[in-house]
Order: structure tokens, then sequence, then C-alpha cells
């Protein structure tokens, strides 16, 4: 059940999280991986799609020369924690970027609270997309930090 604002009665924030946020969460430290945690931890309802693993498994390959057991190992470590969603929703156009449009129906499909991306040419740029706030990791960190989702 959501409240008015989008958050869930038990104040899980549900967040997808970009491609983007998962190769630099899982290759290098910062606010990336700290997102990546509170989603591990279940302090977040951490959501991906098909199309976000398929991506992240392309970029592994090729930008950090991940072997195919490798991202296999990474990708079964990820839907441990994270929640498969697979978008059923009606084909969405809202991003310049055609490639992005997988991403905001999966916001859809979980009804996101927020998308967390580091997408500044044409994600971050939208703000919001029906009822989902889009921000960076160090804004959804801060986010977090503020809300009442602690115990």
């Amino acid at each position: 059940m959501y409240t008015t604002y989008g958050m869930r009665e038990d104040r899980t924030l549900v967040a997808v999280l970009d491609t983007n946020v998962l190769v630099s969460g899982l290759n290098f430290p910062g606010n990336e991986r700290e997102v990546m945690e509170l989603g591990r931890r279940g302090r977040i309802e951490a959501c991906v799609s098909r199309f976000i693993i398929n991506e992240l498994i392309l970029v592994l390959e090729r930008k950090f020369s991940y072997s195919s057991r490798q991202c296999a190992q990474q990708v079964d470590a990820l839907c441990e924690w994270a929640r498969l969603i697979e978008p059923s929703t009606p084909p969405v156009s809202a991003s310049r970027d055609p490639d992005d449009n997988p991403i905001l129906e999966c916001c859809l499909e979980c009804r996101a609270d927020y998308l967390v991306t580091g997408d500044r040419r044409d994600l971050l740029p939208l703000r919001s997309f029906r009822g989902t706030a889009i921000v960076n990791a160090a804004a959804f960190l801060q986010i977090f930090e503020s809300s009442s989702v602690d115990p």
C-alpha cells in the first residue's frame, strides 16, 4: 500500500538502480556503492529489470574486462537482494535517448519512489517521471538519511 507521496506505508523507499549506478558501485568506492549497500541490507527496496541487467553485463565485459563467469557471479549476487522487475506497462518515450525508456518503464512497473542514476545528459534533466523522482546517488543518500526510513 502506498501513501500520497508514493512511499510505501511501511516507509521502505523503492528505488530503481540505473545501470551506471550498478557499474560504479561494483567497481569503485563512493555514493553508488553506498546506495547498493542500502539495497543489500534491505534498507531500501532496490529494483532492476532484465534490460538493466543485460546492459550491466555488456558494460562490465566491454569496459571492465569481466569474464562471463565474473558477470554471472555479479548478477547472481545482485538478484539475491534486488527485486527483478518485468515491465508489463505500455512502452514509454519520455527520454530523448530511447535506450533509457526501458528504465523508465521499470520505474512505472514497480511504482518506484526514486530512480537513482548518474545519467546527467538524459535522465537527470527530467527530474521526475510519473511520480518517480530522478536523482543521483549523492542526492538519494541525503534523502534516505533525512527520511524517517531508519528504525
